[in-house]
Order: C-alpha cells, then structure tokens, then sequence
C-alpha cells in the first residue's frame, strides 16, 4: 500500500534521513516513535507529500507520487491523504462545519453533497451539536475530533498523524485512541502516527523506531535499515 525506498533528506549541512525504508500495509496502524530531533515527522511530512526528499521513492497505491507534476501531486494529496495534527491546524474564521468541508472546497466538490458528508460526519464523532461553533467555543477533544473530520472528508486511502494526542488531556486521549482504531476498523484506512505517546504507540499493530535519521527496529521484517 505504502512503500518507502531509500528516503533522504538533509536540511543544509543536517543530514535529517539517511535511506529510509518502510512498508506499510493496506489497514495497518503504523506509529513511528524515538527522540525529538530523529526525523519521524520529517519523514511524515514526505510520505505525505508535504516535503520532498532528495532522494528516494514514496510510492502510494502503485503510484510513485514524487514523479507527479505539481498540480497532479495536489490533486493526489487531498483526495488519498488525510492529515491530522497536533495543534488541530483548524481556520479560527469558520466554523466546524466549514472547517471539515475545506479538503472537498479545495477538490471542487458538489457544495451539498459534501456538506451532507461533512454534517454526517461530525454527527458520528459526537459533534452534531457543535456544527456551527468556531474553534474557540470548541474544547481540546472537541477541535481534535473536527480535524479527524476534516482528514476524513475525502474518504482518504492514508491518514497520517502528527502527535495527535499531544495537546489533549488524559480522558480526550482515550478517546482519540479507540477513534482512531474505529476509524480503521469501519474504513480499513491505513494509518501512520508519529508519537511521543506510548499508550497510543500501544494501540499500533507495529511500532518502527527511528533513531537519527534510520530506523532501528520495527515491528516485523518490512523495514529495515
């Protein structure tokens, strides 16, 4: 589903990934863990297409996606990548509403059929009260289950989590951990969170540590060094 060939990636004279490779499967929950400073939300960034490396191969679903022009990667990244982040990354101006229809804005979608996705949605993650609250009427659980909408807006292949329970008290983490699981369990979406956190590392079928730009162990054979 997810191959990662030979990633690296230097920032100056900072050499941040050093031949990365990694396969995630189709469904599979994914957590990268190790030391501030390793390179796991570098690396996310790549796999999400964010960033580019210099050299290696992200290849999605068969598609090798840094071989796409700019306009195509775009394209590609909204409707097969979702992302969620710890700081929610939520626009203060809209609403909840309108934050999750943002990804189906940006793809030119039927406004009302994905508002009825968006409200359905919100609905299903406990938050039909709140549609037309701003973020700042939201609690912290509350802006984290929106951003989980908004990366569920385009029904994604892949939702890549950026210390997602970072900024969330205890209770709201347990509850962002078995959302997570549900979300993979109904959607068979494939999953890769880079955390801190090891009860949500936990929750994972593997954990792959990486360690000053490789990777050090994992949890089977399918990434090495």
């Amino acid at each position: 589903m997810i191959e990662v060939q030979n990633i690296q990636k230097s920032f100056d004279t900072l050499h941040v990934l050093r031949g990365v490779n990694m396969s995630v499967a189709k469904g599979e929950i994914v957590s990268v863990i190790g030391k501030s400073g390793a390179g796991k939300t570098t690396l996310l960034q790549i796999i999400g297409t964010l960033d580019k490396p210099d050299a290696g191969k992200v290849i999605i679903n068969g598609i090798d996606v840094f071989s796409l022009k700019d306009k195509e990667l775009a394209r590609f990244r909204n409707r097969h990548i979702g992302f969620i982040f710890q700081f929610h990354q939520l626009l203060p101006e809209f609403t909840a509403l309108e934050n999750v229809l943002i990804p189906a804005m940006i793809a030119g979608e039927d406004t009302a059929k994905a508002t009825e996705r968006a409200t359905q949605l919100l609905t299903e993650l406990g938050l039909q009260d709140r549609t037309s609250h701003k973020p700042n009427e939201l609690s912290g659980g509350e802006k984290q289950r929106v951003a989980v909408a908004r990366a569920m807006m385009m029904a994604p292949d892949v939702i890549l989590a950026d210390e997602p329970s970072g900024s969330l008290d205890e209770a709201n983490k347990h509850e962002l951990h078995k959302l997570l699981l549900n979300l993979r369990d109904r959607y068979q979406q494939t999953i890769i969170i880079v955390t801190h956190d090891k009860e949500l590392a936990s929750i994972s079928d593997r954990i792959i540590t990486i360690k000053d730009g490789v990777i050090i162990t994992t949890g089977n054979d399918t990434a090495q060094n």
